[in-house]
């Protein structure tokens, strides 16, 4: 009689691929002409971050997700609905569309977990505006009082882009990602940074000045872009993310003790 066949034993934590948490959206939809809500994520920032070599995990938002931080090497907070102004201090323009104020402290203590325990975080276009609420910043909350015009959430009858030449901080996270290219934004937003929160800085501007880009000051890797990344074929924050989770879960890996899969 043959003796039974040892356990798979889980791989050494250096061998795993780094995990990066993408926070979900909620959404009504229509599966099999039953009406349901779901929690989602784009299928694109989970294919890019995959195809970058990270597991990708989508964090349903509240439930505890911050309690997840410690298993994971990495965070993207994507694009959502507008961010409750009473968050920062004043009252809803009229222009202002918010979902109540759960899912904003729900991604806010997921974000500040994230920033908490050093961990990697991309945050887009409504995550960049939350990162900024979170270190103490405020929003305009309808451009084209601001601007002029509606250049970065384009009238159109179909969805467009507001597309920008860069002005890019050198040295900074952004300008080594974007490289030497004419760095353009695609992005479709009406709402922006206002007063950046103290511990962030700005690293991209659109020419009519609106900030485009933060980052978190003294932190290894916490980006935030306010166009769309993710919705265009450019992947390259996506892989910069990637890496960036990638040497969080070598230095997890080195710390750890033998055999173990977390620290």
């Amino acid at each position: 009689m043959s003796s039974p066949s040892p356990a798979p034993q889980a791989a050494p934590r250096a061998a795993r691929r780094p995990v990066v948490g993408i926070s979900a959206r909620t959404a009504p939809v229509i599966l099999q002409g039953t009406g349901m809500t779901v929690s989602l994520a784009l299928q694109s920032h989970v294919d890019f971050l995959a195809a970058a070599g990270c597991v990708p995990v989508v964090l349903p938002p509240g439930h505890r997700a911050e309690d997840l931080v410690g298993a994971l090497d990495g965070l993207l907070v994507p694009g959502g609905p507008d961010v409750d102004p009473a968050l920062y201090g004043q009252d809803a323009h009229p222009a202002t569309r918010v979902v109540g104020q759960d899912l904003d402290r729900a991604e806010l203590t997921l974000i500040g977990a994230a920033l908490d325990a050093g961990l990697p975080l991309l945050a887009v276009c409504r995550g960049m505006q939350l990162l900024n609420v979170r270190f103490g910043g405020t929003l305009h909350q309808h451009l084209p009082e601001i601007t002029g015009d509606d250049a970065h959430r384009p009238r159109t009858e179909d969805f467009t882009f507001g597309r920008h030449v860069l002005k890019l901080r050198a040295g900074s996270h952004v300008a080594r990602i974007l490289g030497d290219d004419a760095a353009e934004s695609f992005c479709h937003h009406h709402q922006a940074v206002d007063r950046i929160g103290t511990g962030l800085s700005a690293t991209a501007w659109a020419p009519d000045g609106v900030v485009e880009a933060v980052e978190a000051v003294g932190h290894p890797f916490a980006v935030g872009v306010q166009w769309e990344a993710g919705q265009t074929a450019d992947d390259r924050f996506h892989r910069a993310l990637a890496a960036a989770a990638g040497r969080m879960s070598q230095r997890t890996a080195a710390g750890a003790p033998e055999g173990s899969t977390r620290p």
